[in-house]
């Protein structure tokens, strides 16, 4: 592999966890995404959707959460820390009469895959990929 090739693009930005910042998260990505000639769909709804859970369930007052951005190969990684390390999140269907709580469905079912990544405590990072053809 030659230099050219192993060419890393980063991104990484500090936010409040605030609904505010999560909007803040979702336009800073995508103007990443833009200035790297990269399809907006589906990392605009992924970064969305985690940065929306950073700052509704994984608020502490005072600490701010961490969106990053960063590209190898053809597969984008988002990841989203917040300083909840506690309280980790999981897919389960919501019942049918209830307006939220399918944020992490969409997240499975846009990107190639998901998971979960603990610490260094009190911290976890909620991360997903997506591979470009």
């Amino acid at each position: 592999m030659n230099q050219e090739t192993a060419v890393i693009r980063n991104f990484s930005v500090l936010l409040s966890p605030t609904p505010r910042g999560a909007r803040l998260a979702r336009l800073l990505a995508t103007e990443q995404l833009r200035e790297w000639g990269l399809p907006l769909h589906p990392a605009e709804h992924i970064v969305a959707e985690l940065a929306a859970n950073a700052a509704t369930h994984g608020r502490v007052p005072g600490r701010d959460f961490r969106v990053t951005l960063y590209v190898v190969g053809d597969t984008l990684r988002i990841e989203v820390t917040d300083t909840r390390g506690d309280h980790l999140p999981h897919t389960e269907l919501p019942p049918p009469d209830t307006e939220s709580g399918r944020g992490l469905l969409l997240v499975d079912a846009l990107s190639t895959r998901w998971g979960v990544s603990p610490g260094p405590s009190p911290r976890k990072t909620v991360w997903a990929e997506v591979t470009y053809p």
